[in-house]
């Protein structure tokens, strides 16, 4: 147990960085990116086909689906997008604490 862990009665956050990382690329691994980018895009997708099936399969559509499958592009790049975003902040809100 660290004395920073010691004091304050919770665990300190790891932060592994490259050593030739500098600058934003530094920022983006010490904040986890692209492990968010990919639970994002997994939750995302996830959940546009449940809300596809529900919605659009389940109770039959008179118009194209081609418009749906549109519409269902869009609400996985934007829930992507947003999961992603909030994993982020959650994990700059637990580094930001340690300092």
């Amino acid at each position: 147990m660290s004395d920073r862990e010691a004091t304050e009665g919770r665990p300190a956050v790891d932060v592994e960085v490259d050593a030739d990382a500098a600058g934003p690329a530094a920022f983006m691994q010490a904040l986890e990116v692209p492990r968010n980018a990919k639970w994002g895009g997994v939750v995302g997708v996830a959940l546009t086909v449940v809300v596809f099936v529900l919605f659009v399969v389940l109770p039959g559509t008179l118009r194209s689906p081609l418009w749906y499958v549109g519409l269902a592009f869009v609400f996985a790049l934007s829930t992507a997008g947003l999961v992603a975003f909030l994993l982020t902040l959650a994990r700059a809100i637990r580094l930001s604490r340690q300092l």
